[in-house]
């Protein structure tokens, strides 16, 4: 790059992500499964429940409490960004509340006792979850390497082409 020419900025993968098809394809099956998640717990999910035993129950009453908290994490990582998209909010901003954020708090075992008892639908809402949490995490870890590759002082890649032209310019 000769000194006269501007300085090009990378190409932000976060905000090329939150505009694109795919993003509104996540966003929109993650806000269908929370509807679903709370249609489910107020009312089929609640008759349910009363015809567990006792060690289900409670697996159930800790599981629909890790779902909910999962949903309510997810929905808000993927409202950050759309906010962002949207010009409600700036990069910033986002940052900042994104650190309020807890991705990979909750884990569920759906091997443990009285996992077997829960009602089927219960458990396709916690494993679609799980699958929700899964695609969020390798998105938002994409975008926390890209930032701080951006944030770093150093571009390893520049300095191998400077390294090499120096190399090559020597050679002449």
């Amino acid at each position: 790059m000769h000194r006269d020419e501007p300085k090009k900025e990378p190409i932000s993968f976060g905000h090329a992500y939150a505009q694109s098809e795919t993003f509104r394809s996540l966003f929109q099956d993650g806000m269908t499964l929370v509807e679903e998640t709370a249609a489910y717990l107020d009312g089929d999910g609640r008759v349910s429940a009363k015809d567990l035993g006792r060690p289900s129950s409670i697996v159930y009453a800790t599981e629909s409490m890790r779902l909910t908290t999962r949903l309510m994490q997810l929905a808000s990582w993927l409202l950050l960004h759309r906010s962002v998209n949207e010009g409600d909010m700036t990069v910033d901003q986002a940052a900042e509340e994104k650190r309020k954020i807890k991705l990979d708090q909750l884990a569920t075992n759906m091997n443990g006792p009285g996992w077997d008892q829960l009602p089927d639908a219960f458990k396709d809402l916690v494993a679609r979850s799980l699958g929700l949490q899964k695609r969020i995490e390798r998105i938002d870890a994409a975008l926390f390497e890209q930032a701080r590759d951006i944030d770093s002082e150093t571009n390893p890649v520049g300095e191998q082409i400077e390294a090499l032209s120096a190399a090559l310019g020597r050679r002449s």
